[in-house]
C-alpha cells in the first residue's frame, strides 16, 4: 500500500510537466496507477473473503505510538476497489470531458491524481492519526479541485465555503480522534474498535468524530455545501461526490460501527439527521431544472440514506449498508457523467431547454435509465437488492424491540418515495421530448466518453442479477457488528430474489407512490413555493459569515487604532498580565539567587543596559540602532565568556546583517525619531516598559529554580559524538538532534524573505537585480586588466590603470564611490566566502555551520552591494534568490524523505566513515546536506532583502528623483551601453 502511495506522491508532481508534452492524452497515462491500485487490491480478495486482512507497518514516530501502518479488511477493500475502480474510469473520460486549451489542465490532473491516492491511503490507513491526516488533504485538494475554475467567482465562493465547511468538522473530529486514541492507549483504528474506549471519554470522542463524519458527507446541517460544490468541472462532481469523498465520512462510521454503535448517543444521531438528510435533499431536488443540481440535492439525500443503514447497530444493516455504498457508487457517479456529456454537447444543463435528447444518442439514454432505475430501486438492478436489504434489516430490527428500527424504516420509506420522483424528474427532464422547444441534436460521443459510465453501469446489471455472489465477499464485514435486536436467522444475506416478504411489497409501494407523485408534480411545485426562502441553510451559512466578518471588523476596529505603538502596547500589557499573574501566585522559588558569575559580567551587563535605555532616548534613528546593536554585541560577550563559542560568532553575525538591515531601511525614513509628531504618555510606555523588564527578570529567576528532574546535557556529549559523529554539540543538535526545529526555522526564514519581497515589489514578485549588459564582455580574459578611463578620477582626462573588479562601481554616483571601501571588498570579498565554506563544513566539529557560514556569505554580499550598488549586487550573485532558497529547502527537506528508504525514521542522519590519506579518519553523513541547505537558505534570505530593501528601494529612489518611467518596477533597469575603447585605453593596456 505504501509503494503506492509513493508512486502517487511522484506521478501527481511529474503530470503537470507531462500534461505539457502530452496534452489530454496525459488522462490515459495517469489513469493506469489507480487501474494497478485497483488490480492490486483484487490480488487481496482472498485473504479479505477468509475474513483476514492484508497488513503493513512502517515505523514513524514510535514515541507517540504514530506510525504509516495500513490495512486492507473487507471494509477497506471495498472502498479501496470504489476510489480506485472509478477514479481510474473517470481520468480516462477526462481525456475527451477537457481539450488542450483548457486553463491550469496540468495542475487540475495532477490534483485530481493526487486526490485518487489521498483516498486510498485514507480508507487502507490503520493508524488513527494517519488516517486524520489524509482526511484533512483531501479537504485541501478538494478545494483545488472545486475552485477549479479560479477566474469566476462562482467557483472559489464555492470552493471555500466546502473548505471551511470540512475543515471545521475536521478540527472538531481532531479532538475526538485524540480522545479515542489516548483513552485506548493505541493509534490503530483495528485496536480501537475491537476494544471500545469505555465512559465518558469514549462517548464524547466518539460524537466528536461523527462531527467530522457528517460535515465531510453533508449531512444536515452541513449539506448545503456539496449542491454549491456543483460548480466543478463534472468529472470532479462523478469522483469526489459521489464515489470518494463524501464516502469518507460514511467509511468512518461503517468503521466505528462495530466498536461503537451501542454507545450513548449514537444511534439518536445518526438516524435523526441521516432522516432529516434524506427528507431535505430529496426534497429540495425536486425543485431543481439544473439536472448536475438535481442529482446533488440526490446525493445529499442518498448520503442520509447510507448514514442510517451503516450507522444502525444490527449485523444486516451493516451488510445492507455496504452493499447501499456500493450500489450508489455505481449509479451515481454514472449519472454525472451523463450529464457531463450532455451539458458539453448541449452546452445546457437546463432541463427545460432540452427536448428529445434521448432519440439523438439512444446509447447515452440506455445508460442512464439503468443507472436512473438502480438510483429509484428497480429490479433487478443492484440499487434494488441494496435498498430491499436496507427495508428488511430495519424492519428486523423494529420487530427485535428497537424502536430506532421502525423510526428509521419510515423516514427511509418516505424519503424513497421522493427518491423514486426525482430519479424520474431527471430522466424525463434529460431525455424526454418537450412540444414547445425544438429537438436538440447531440453528435454520438466517442467510445472513451462512454467507457466509464458504461463499465459502471454493466457492474450495476451484473451485480444486481448476481448479489448472492457479492454476499460472501461482504459478509466479513457485517459479522464484526454485534447485531443486536435482530430477528433473522440464519442471518441476511443478498441476493435478487428472497421471495414474497415485506420489504418486497414495500418496495413496491415506495415506487407506485414515487410514480403518483411525478405524476402530480404540479401540485408538489405549487407546494414547494410556499415554503418561506430563508429556511435555507446555505442562506444561514452566508449570514453567520457575514456576521463574523462584522464582528472582525468592529474588534479590529475597537482594538486596532492608534499605529504600531498602541499595537506593541496592548501585546505588552497582555504579557504583562498574564505572565506576570502566572509569576504571582508561583510557589516555587530558587534557594538562592546568584548575581553575577564574573565581574566582567556586571560590566558587560551595565553598558547593555545603559545602550537600551538610551536607544529609547535619542531623537535620531541611526543613533537608536547603533546603541541597540550593542546589547546584541554585548550578548556576543556574553557567550564568548561563558564557553560557547558557535553561539558568540553565531550572534555576532546576526547582529551585524541585523544592523545592516535597519540602515538599508532607515535611507526612506526621517533622520530624526517623531520629526512629525512627538510622542505622546510617555510615562504609560515608561511603566509597561518597566513591568515587562520585571515580569521577564522574575520568570528568569523563576525558571531557573524551577527544574525537578537531572538536566539532559550532561548527555549531550556523548549524543553528539556517538550518534551525530561530531564535537560541536551545537551544531549537532541544530542539524541531527533536534533537525526538526531546524526545519521550521528555515521555512520561518523563506516565509520572512516572502513577506519583506512582497512589501517592496508592488507590481510583481518576480522582479530581477539589474545587471550591465556588458558584464560578461568585460569580465573575459582579454579585458581583465583593461584600464578604464575616469574623467571623475582624473580631471586630465588621463586613464586610471586598475583592475575591472567591481565593474557596476562607475553606475554610481561620485559623490556614493568609496575608493576604501573598493579596496576593501576587493580584499575581503573572495576570502570571505571561502571563510562561509569552512564553517559550513567545520562546524560539525568546530565553532560553525551551515547558518554562521550563510550569514558570512550575506555579509560579503553585503559589502559587495555597499562599494558597488544595486547593480554590482547582482553581478556578485547572478541568479534568482527564490531559486537559491529554494534548492536549500529542497536538500533540507529531502533529507527527512530519504531516511525511510533505509528503514529509518524522518531526519534520522545516515554517516559514511572513511580514512583518507593525510586527512585521517573522516566521516561525511546526510546532516552535511541538511546543513548545506541551511547555509544556503540563510544566502538567499540574506540576497532577497538585500535585493527588496536595497536594490529596490535604490531603484524607487532614483525613480522618484527623474520622474514617473513607463517600465514596471519589476522589470529590470537597461544597463547603459559599454564605452568604446578609446586611443588611451589601448595605450594603457598596452603598458
Amino acid at each position: 500500500m505504501a509503494q503506492f502511495l509513493l508512486a502517487f506522491l511522484v506521478l501527481s508532481v511529474l503530470t503537470p510537466w507531462l500534461t505539457r508534452l502530452l496534452g489530454t492524452r496525459v488522462f490515459y497515462v495517469i489513469a493506469l496507477l489507480p487501474a494497478g491500485a485497483f488490480a492490486y487490491t483484487l490480488t487481496q480478495t482472498a485473504a479479505v473473503t477468509a475474513g483476514g486482512a492484508v497488513t503493513q507497518f512502517i515505523p514513524w514516530i514510535p514515541q507517540l505510538g504514530i506510525n504509516f501502518s495500513f490495512r486492507v479488511d473487507t471494509l477497506a477493500w471495498l472502498l479501496a476497489l470504489v476510489v480506485t475502480g472509478i477514479g481510474a474510469l473517470v481520468l480516462i473520460y477526462c481525456a475527451r470531458y477537457f481539450t488542450d486549451d483548457e486553463p491550469s489542465l496540468g495542475r487540475f490532473a495532477a490534483v485530481l491524481l493526487a486526490f485518487a491516492g489521498t483516498m486510498y491511503g485514507l480508507v487502507t490507513a490503520d493508524d488513527i492519526v494517519i488516517m486524520f491526516m489524509f482526511w484533512e488533504i483531501t479537504s485541501v485538494l478538494s478545494y483545488l479541485l472545486i475552485g477549479h475554475y479560479t477566474s469566476k467567482r462562482e467557483s472559489r465562493g464555492a470552493a471555500l465555503q466546502a473548505l471551511i465547511v470540512t475543515t471545521f468538522g475536521g478540527l472538531v473530529m481532531l479532538v475526538g480522534v485524540v480522545m479515542l486514541a489516548v483513552g485506548a492507549g493505541t493509534t490503530s483504528l483495528a485496536a480501537i474498535v475491537e476494544n471500545p474506549v469505555a465512559g465518558p471519554i469514549g462517548t464524547w470522542g466518539v460524537l466528536l468524530v461523527l462531527v467530522g463524519a457528517l460535515s465531510k458527507s453533508a449531512l444536515v446541517p452541513f449539506h448545503f455545501w456539496l449542491p454549491a460544490a456543483m460548480a466543478a468541472p463534472t468529472p470532479v462532481s462523478a469522483y469526489l461526490h459521489a464515489a470518494a469523498m463524501v464516502k469518507a465520512g460514511i467509511y468512518i462510521v461503517a468503521r466505528l460501527a462495530p466498536g461503537y454503535a451501542d454507545s450513548d448517543g449514537w444511534l439518536p444521531v445518526l438516524v435523526t439527521l441521516g432522516t432529516w438528510t434524506m427528507l431535505v435533499g430529496a426534497w429540495r431536488s425536486l425543485r431543481q431544472y439544473d439536472l448536475k443540481l438535481l442529482l446533488a440535492y440526490g446525493t445529499v439525500s442518498q448520503l442520509g440514506f447510507l448514514m442510517i443503514a451503516v450507522g444502525f447497530n444490527t449485523r444486516d444493516t451493516a451488510l445492507a449498508g455496504a452493499a447501499l455504498l456500493l450500489a450508489h457508487a455505481l449509479y451515481k457517479a454514472t449519472l454525472f457523467l451523463v450529464v457531463g456529456v450532455i451539458d458539453h454537447r448541449a452546452g445546457t444543463r437546463d432541463w427545460r431547454k432540452l427536448s428529445g435528447v434521448g432519440r439523438s444518442t439512444p446509447a447515452l439514454a440506455v445508460i442512464a435509465f439503468i443507472a436512473v432505475a438502480s438510483m429509484a430501486g428497480i429490479p433487478p438492478l443492484f440499487g434494488f437488492v441494496a435498498k430491499e436489504a436496507v427495508f428488511t434489516s430495519l424492519l428486523d430490527a423494529g420487530l427485535g424491540g428497537s424502536p430506532w428500527g421502525y423510526i428509521a424504516l419510515a423516514g427511509t420509506a418516505v424519503g424513497s418515495v421522493l427518491t423514486v420522483a426525482y430519479s424520474i424528474r431527471f430522466f424525463w427532464g434529460a431525455f424526454g421530448t418537450r412540444r414547445e422547444q425544438p429537438d436538440t441534436v447531440l453528435h454520438a460521443s466517442p467510445w472513451d466518453t462512454l467507457l466509464a459510465p458504461g463499465v459502471l453501469t454493466v457492474a450495476t446489471v451484473g451485480l444486481g442479477l448476481f448479489a448472492s455472489a457479492l454476499d460472501p465477499l461482504l459478509a466479513p464485514y457485517a459479522d464484526t457488528v454485534p447485531g443486536v435486536g435482530t430477528l433473522t436467522e440464519p442471518p441476511y444475506h443478498l441476493a435478487l430474489w428472497h421471495g414474497l416478504e415485506p420489504a418486497l411489497f414495500l418496495s413496491a409501494a415506495v415506487v407506485l407512490l414515487g410514480v403518483l407523485m411525478f405524476a402530480g408534480r404540479r401540485r408538489v411545485a405549487r407546494l414547494q413555493a410556499k415554503v418561506p426562502d430563508y429556511v435555507d441553510a446555505g442562506r444561514g451559512y452566508g449570514k453567520a459569515i457575514r456576521g463574523v466578518d462584522r464582528i472582525s471588523a468592529r474588534v479590529t476596529h475597537f482594538a486596532q487604532r492608534g499605529g504600531l505603538p498602541q499595537y506593541l502596547g496592548t501585546i505588552l500589557v497582555v504579557f504583562v498580565l498574564a505572565l506576570g499573574f502566572a509569576a504571582f501566585v508561583n510557589r516555587t522559588w530558587p534557594d538562592a539567587v546568584v548575581l553575577y558569575d564574573y565581574p566582567g559580567q556586571v560590566v558587560i551587563a551595565l553598558i547593555m543596559g545603559i545602550c537600551a535605555i538610551m536607544a529609547a532616548r535619542v531623537g535620531q534613528r541611526m543613533t537608536a540602532v547603533i546603541l541597540a546593536g550593542v546589547t546584541g554585541y554585548g550578548l556576543v560577550a556574553l557567550f564568548a565568556f561563558h564557553g560557547a563559542p558557535d553561539l558568540a560568532l553565531t550572534q555576532a553575525l546576526v547582529e551585524s546583517i541585523t544592523l545592516v538591515i535597519f540602515v538599508l531601511v532607515l535611507r526612506r525614513l526621517p533622520a530624526n525619531i517623531a520629526q512629525h509628531n512627538k510622542p505622546v504618555r510617555r510615562k504609560r510606555r515608561l511603566l509597561i516598559g518597566g513591568l515587562v523588564g520585571l515580569v521577564m527578570g522574575t520568570i528568569g529567576v523563576i525558571s531557573l529554580g524551577a527544574r525537578q528532574f537531572e538536566s539532559i546535557a550532561g548527555a549531550l556529549p556523548r549524543l553528539s559524538v556517538d550518534e551525530g559523529h561530531g564535537d560541536n554539540i551545537v551544531n549537532v543538535m541544530l542539524v541531527d538532534i533536534r533537525a526538526w526545529d531546524t526545519m521550521g526555522e528555515v521555512s520561518v526564514l523563506i516565509v520572512v524573505a516572502t513577506g519583506v519581497a512582497s512589501l517592496l515589489f508592488v507590481s510583481g514578485r518576480n522582479a530581477v537585480v539589474p545587471r550591465l549588459k556588458e558584464s560578461r564582455s568585460l569580465r573575459s580574459v582579454a579585458n581583465r586588466r583593461r584600464v578604464v578611463p575616469d574623467p571623475e578620477l582624473s580631471s586630465e582626462g588621463h586613464a586610471v590603470s586598475r583592475q575591472a573588479f567591481l565593474l557596476a562601481g562607475r553606475k554610481n554616483a561620485p559623490r556614493s564611490r568609496s575608493i576604501l571601501i573598493e579596496v576593501l571588498v576587493r580584499l575581503l570579498f573572495h576570502p570571505a566566502m571561502i571563510v562561509s565554506i569552512y564553517l559550513l563544513f567545520a562546524g560539525h566539529n568546530l565553532p560553525g555551520g551551515g547558518f554562521a557560514g550563510g550569514l558570512l556569505a550575506g555579509l560579503a554580499l553585503v559589502a559587495r552591494y555597499l562599494a558597488g550598488g544595486r547593480y554590482e549586487l547582482s553581478e556578485a550573485a547572478p541568479i534568482d534568490p527564490g531559486k537559491i532558497l529554494g534548492l536549500g529547502v529542497i536538500l533540507a527537506v529531502g533529507m527527512s524523505v530519504v531516511s525511510l528508504f533505509f528503514d529509518g525514521i524522518p531526519l534520522e542522519s545516515a554517516y559514511v566513515t572513511a580514512t583518507v590519506p593525510v586527512l585521517g579518519d573522516l566521516s561525511f553523513g546526510t546532516s552535511t546536506i541538511f546543513d548545506i541547505g541551511v547555509y544556503l537558505v540563510v544566502i538567499g534570505l540574506s540576497y532577497d532583502i538585500l535585493r527588496s530593501l536595497g536594490s529596490e528601494i535604490d531603484r524607487q529612489s532614483e525613480a522618484a528623483e527623474i520622474g514617473p518611467r513607463p517600465a514596471p518596477s519589476s522589470a529590470p533597469e537597461p544597463a547603459p551601453e559599454p564605452r568604446p575603447e578609446t586611443e588611451t585605453e589601448t595605450e594603457g593596456a598596452t603598458r
